[in-house]
């Protein structure tokens, strides 16, 4: 019978669920590395594979026969369906959803209410067959509420702005935003934040934009302040 293999250190609290069946697929073993903290209503099914230090919020699902590795963390009410390939260091805030046959290489960072998609056409059992969700290259950090599709390669170290849907390739170490996501220019010409925002002492929201904050890239030859 399958079971739950787990290192060490764990700590997970009375109503996560550690091993539970898929009802789509043959079971195997659980392997849930050394120090996890598995949040109350988290729910971790038979057949996939976790590191080392691996960290849930609540409500979490993560499916079967995904592979994760170490240092990752998944926030509250987020759902990792199956066949996933998550790398070291990956964090993945709340409210998101990442579909079956995603990657998400070392690094990479999902902001809250992320939303991956799997099959172009719904519904087209052709397209069903060949369910395949983006690949995310290692570093990238994706916004608020971004929207992915299926088969899209974002590269490393990008940036994707808050609300983009991203419906083609992104390249390497580039800034994209809107809907459809526009490679807009490169993370090395972003204007330092200094340069964006004023301090403010009368909210808890310390900071705010200032009068030039509009203008998110430097142009040739700018200098930040």
């Amino acid at each position: 019978m399958p079971d739950v293999l787990a290192g060490t250190g764990l700590h997970a609290d009375p109503t996560a669920i550690l091993g539970y069946r898929s009802s789509r697929a043959e079971a195997a073993d659980l392997v849930l590395g050394a120090d996890a903290v598995i949040r109350s209503g988290s729910v971790i099914y038979l057949g996939s594979r976790i590191g080392a230090r691996f960290q849930s919020g609540h409500n979490v699902v993560i499916r079967e026969d995904c592979e994760i590795g170490d240092d990752v963390s998944v926030w509250s009410n987020s759902v990792v369906d199956y066949g996933c390939r998550i790398g070291d260091g990956v964090k993945i805030h709340s409210n998101c959803y990442v579909a079956q046959f995603s990657e998400i290489q070392d690094g990479a960072f999902l902001a809250p209410g992320v939303t991956i998609a799997n099959d172009l056409y719904p519904g087209q059992s052709t397209s069903a067959a060949m369910m395949s969700g983006p690949l995310i290259g290692a570093g990238a950090q994706i916004g608020v509420n971004v929207t992915i599709l299926p088969f899209v390669r974002i590269g490393e170290g990008c940036l994707i702005g808050a609300g983009a849907v991203v419906v083609h390739d992104v390249p390497d170490g580039s800034v994209a935003f809107g809907n459809p996501a526009t490679v807009r220019g490169n993370v090395r010409q972003l204007r330092a934040i200094q340069s964006r925002v004023d301090a403010v002492t009368d909210s808890v929201s310390r900071f705010r934009f200032t009068r030039s904050a509009d203008t998110v890239l430097r142009t040739a030859g700018s200098k930040s302040r």
